[in-house]
């Protein structure tokens, strides 16, 4: 007997044949076929690249943070190193420290503190001490500053 089944032509003759025929045809019918499974490699391989970019991107945020960190800490270390001395004789001084290949530009000012820019109002025994950490970051070069003031101890 020849019957069409699911658009598959069977010549199946006694009844055991044709349930073998039958669950044959169930299990082709179920089964993947090949665009299906290329559709599906196309779907993990686009989720593949989006995963690996954002985990390039990850990396990249963890190592500016990290080098924004170390200039953070460098600056409060020049400022600990001229609190440390006393009251701060007023001038300028830098240099460059390396670390992990990369070079950071710092310079410290201290200054006689004034009120306000624009009035020139000097208060005596007070200093600022300013603090630029310079770093170069892709083409371009990236910049901190950090800055307090002092008393003079011996002031009344």
């Amino acid at each position: 007997m020849l019957t069409l089944k699911a658009g598959i032509l069977t010549g199946c003759s006694d009844k055991n044949v044709e349930d073998r025929c039958t669950i044959m045809q169930k299990t082709r019918t179920t089964a993947f076929t090949f665009v299906e499974v290329i559709v599906a490699l196309a779907i993990v391989a686009i989720s593949l690249l989006v995963l690996l970019k954002l985990h390039l991107l990850s990396i990249t945020m963890a190592e500016t943070a990290q080098t924004t960190s170390y200039a953070v800490l460098l600056a409060d270390e020049k400022i600990a190193e001229i609190l440390a001395l006393g009251y701060p004789q007023v001038g300028t001084s830098s240099g460059t420290v390396e670390r992990n290949s990369q070079s950071f530009h710092w310079r410290t000012d201290v200054t006689d503190f004034t009120l306000l820019e624009s009035t020139g109002i000097n208060i005596d025994g007070l200093r600022k001490i300013a603090v630029d950490v310079s770093w170069q970051h892709g083409i371009g070069r990236k910049h901190l500053k950090m800055s307090t003031c002092v008393a003079d101890r011996e002031m009344q």
